[in-house]
């Protein structure tokens, strides 16, 4: 009982270093790893060797998959390629289902932008579409925000579930998990759209001024970048990267489906990670503006550097954090005890959920819960590929659940969507939670087929 009453006054320092002290997540988890291993009575010369092995361990392989997958975003973001992404959904799909047309939107754009830049970016866009269908523009935020927060949280190359999937073992099965992340995020996204549907008819009062001005401020925001990038340019650095992850993860299957010849060889190459996201870069280069290319690619790698280096941070230090719970007694001892309780996969939902409740970030709370579950895996019966695959997606539904006013993605939502406090909880946090539960309802029946 000692050993979890540790584990549980661990996981208070995390939530009450990085709420009420203002602790960097890097820093708290850091201080986590040291704490546990004297706790746990480590040997004293073992402490620090295993936390720096933990923190480069996981570094060594995703860290430079997470700095590719956030300049490839820059780049996106910086272009215009967001909107030409969000206008060719808005062709395809017309008019006739505004919510889905959102939640759609958001989907796709947040596989490498990161959630709360993705909705600042279409945020006009947004409120131009609900002026012209004459829609509830609450039902549009909510709808755009739980697009964007459904793939942000379950689909590489998002750092998040990248990190996840490293503290895991699945550095060489990243693309099981892209395939598993998409099947969940698409379900939650549509479980966002649900809700947002709620408030399609309602007239909800908003805090600033009219629509108008915001339709000419998205004309401003279109113009500003110019000649926009066609579809297949903007589509190409994240659809590419996805498609040879996936068909390199085809290649290695045992039956070697795609034989062992030249084929087998380029795509088991072109497949890994880090290749893939070299090439979706090289591919994001086309969008940036002849004349000034050189420039305008140095600026957006030292931006894309910049946002990566805190996550790299807490990605590291939730290795290190990893690696002194794996070199502790905990890990049977807890294996045995949740064993005999049956939760199975709903384990790493709850404390994931718990964490992200407290805390407000879901990158730390994907970080810290893999980092915890890590040893529990053989114990919980979830040591097969695809349950540890499974178990990102729950770490990743539980890391959804909620959003709140200790997250900065609902402060966003809430700004921008010109919503009050109070009806942003019945709105967005509302249907985050909504979110997380058809997210983990979803991963529980696949469980009960593929495992």
């Amino acid at each position: 009982m000692g050993l979890v009453l540790i584990l549980l006054a661990l996981i208070a320092f995390i939530v009450l270093a990085t709420t009420r002290l203002k602790l960097h997540p890097f820093l708290a988890l850091l201080a986590a790893a040291f704490i546990a291993g004297f706790a746990y009575q480590v040997p004293s010369l073992e402490i620090v060797k295993t936390i720096t092995s933990g923190f480069g361990a996981i570094l060594g392989y995703i860290g430079i998959v997470i700095v590719l997958g956030t300049i490839i975003g820059v780049i996106l973001e910086r272009s215009g390629a967001a909107i030409s992404m969000a206008e060719c959904v808005i062709r395809l799909l017309g008019e006739r289902f505004p919510t889905l047309t959102m939640s759609i939107i958001g989907y796709l754009v947040s596989i490498p932008v990161f959630c709360d830049s993705g909705f600042v970016i279409l945020n006009s866009l947004k409120n131009a579409l609900a002026t012209r269908m004459r829609i509830s523009s609450i039902a549009m935020s909510v709808a755009l925000a739980t697009g964007l927060y459904a793939t942000h949280t379950f689909v590489p190359p998002t750092p998040g579930p990248i990190a996840a999937a490293g503290n895991l073992g699945l550095e060489s099965s990243l693309g099981l998990v892209i395939a598993v992340g998409l099947l969940v995020a698409f379900v939650t996204a549509m479980a966002g759209m649900w809700w947002a549907n709620r408030f399609v008819n309602r007239d909800v009062p908003l805090e600033s001024d009219g629509q108008e001005a915001e339709e000419v401020e998205f004309a401003e925001l279109r113009a500003r970048y110019g000649e926009l990038p066609s579809a297949g340019k903007a589509f190409a650095p994240i659809l590419v990267p996805i498609l040879l992850i996936c068909l390199g993860s085809v290649a290695v299957f045992p039956s070697k489906p795609l034989g062992e010849g030249a084929v087998f060889a380029s795509l088991s190459f072109l497949g890994q990670p880090v290749v893939a996201l070299a090439v979706g870069l090289v591919l994001s280069c086309l969008l940036l503006k002849p004349g000034s290319r050189r420039e305008d690619f140095q600026e957006r790698v030292s931006e894309g550097l910049q946002s990566a280096a805190p996550i790299l941070l807490i990605t590291g230090a939730g290795g290190a954090f990893g690696a002194m719970l794996k070199v502790t007694p905990l890990g049977d001892y807890l294996g045995t005890t949740l064993s005999s309780l049956g939760i199975g996969l709903f384990m790493p939902f709850i404390v994931a959920a718990a964490l992200k409740t407290a805390q407000g970030s879901t990158t730390v709370a994907l970080v810290t819960t893999s980092a915890l579950v890590a040893p529990l895996l053989a114990e919980l019966g979830l040591d097969s590929e695809m349950g540890r695959v499974l178990v990102v997606m729950a770490i990743g539904a539980g890391s959804m659940t909620v959003s709140h006013a200790n997250d900065s993605f609902f402060w966003v939502v809430t700004r921008f969507s010109r919503m009050n406090v109070a009806t942003a909880y019945r709105a967005q946090t509302a249907a985050t939670l909504v979110q997380g539960i058809a997210g983990m309802l979803t991963v529980w029946l696949l469980s009960l087929v593929l495992l």
